[in-house]
């Protein structure tokens, strides 16, 4: 047997990642991509299935209701989808949902993701939190192994 395939320590990857480096959240995006298709297919669905005296009853007022509602759904579930981690050599670029938050690494004191957390928070130097849910706790371990990426580089990088 070639002495690269007998079993014993592998060498472990960089802790680190190289930068620039994003994380997305893989649940929230999978469910909101499945839901957003869904609701668009069920709409779709339900009007092909009214025979053609039933869609002439509708008002533009109820028609215009149910886009209104469609589009309403589908701007949630674009804020989950979105969210993500930006990281390079200035700093960590959070957005969650719509809204975006560009820190330094100075700013960054701790990052944790306690059990049973929803995501990865992170304490600021000036005595705030920052929620980063674009490492979702509901990603397992996926999740942790994200945290300890960015913990590892606000550990390493120059401040």
């Amino acid at each position: 047997m070639p002495a690269a395939s007998e079993p014993g320590p592998r060498p472990q990857p960089p802790l680190a990642p190289t930068l620039p480096h994003t994380w997305r959240p893989l649940g929230p995006r999978l469910v909101g991509t499945v839901l957003g298709v869904g609701l668009v297919v069920v709409y779709a669905a339900a009007w092909l299935s009214f025979d053609q005296e039933v869609r002439d009853a509708f008002t533009g007022f109820q028609i215009g209701t149910v886009f209104t509602l469609t589009g309403l759904g589908l701007f949630c579930v674009y804020a989950l989808v979105r969210s993500r981690a930006t990281a390079t050599r200035d700093g960590l670029l959070v957005v969650n949902g719509y809204r975006r938050r560009q820190l330094a690494w100075e700013q960054i004191v701790e990052v944790r993701l306690s059990p049973g957390a929803p995501w990865v928070v992170l304490d600021l130097a000036d005595g705030t939190t920052c929620n980063v849910m674009a490492i979702q706790g509901s990603d397992g371990s996926h999740a942790r192994k994200c945290a300890r990426q960015l913990r590892a580089l606000v550990m390493e990088l120059p401040r």
